[in-house]
């Protein structure tokens, strides 16, 4: 299942009950899905750039909430019913794209020809490595040997 983020810019003099409401409405639907929210965020108020009309007056502030979930892709379609809904302001849902972080990145077999013609002590700095171990290994294990009579 693909990861998506859900974001709902409400009305900003909607309570933090019919906030959590809404909120809780979409995670229940996807729950019901086979689907998991996996992060909830809040940015608070935020000011807009622009006004958003609706039929009660045009709002320039909102308050912008974030869920993450793993769901179907036909999520989207399932959601509209946010459309008729009279405490958000707007909604959108974003898809993740597959990205590749760290040796994800670097071990991809598309790249390894990327980094081929580098050297790899240049890459890796092997000749700057120094032991700075201080201790002489040989000096600390020393073995007498006793002849038994």
């Amino acid at each position: 299942m693909p990861l998506y983020d859900c974001m709902l810019l409400f009305k900003p003099h909607i309570e933090k009950a019919n906030l959590i409401d809404l909120v809780a409405r979409v995670g229940n639907h996807v729950y019901k899905r086979n689907g998991v929210v996996t992060d909830i965020k809040s940015f608070g108020k935020i000011h807009l750039g622009y006004g958003i009309k609706k039929l009660d007056g045009r709002h320039y502030q909102g308050q912008l909430m974030q869920l993450t979930m793993m769901t179907t892709p036909n999520l989207n379609k399932e959601l509209h019913y946010l459309n008729k809904e009279s405490r958000l302001l707007r909604w959108l849902l974003v898809k993740h794209r597959d990205t590749k972080y760290g040796l994800d990145f670097v071990n991809d077999e598309g790249l390894r020809g990327d980094f081929s013609k580098y050297q790899r002590n240049f890459l890796y700095n092997e000749e700057d490595e120094v032991d700075d171990d201080d201790d002489d290994d040989e000096d600390d294990y020393v073995v007498e040997e006793t002849t038994d009579k």
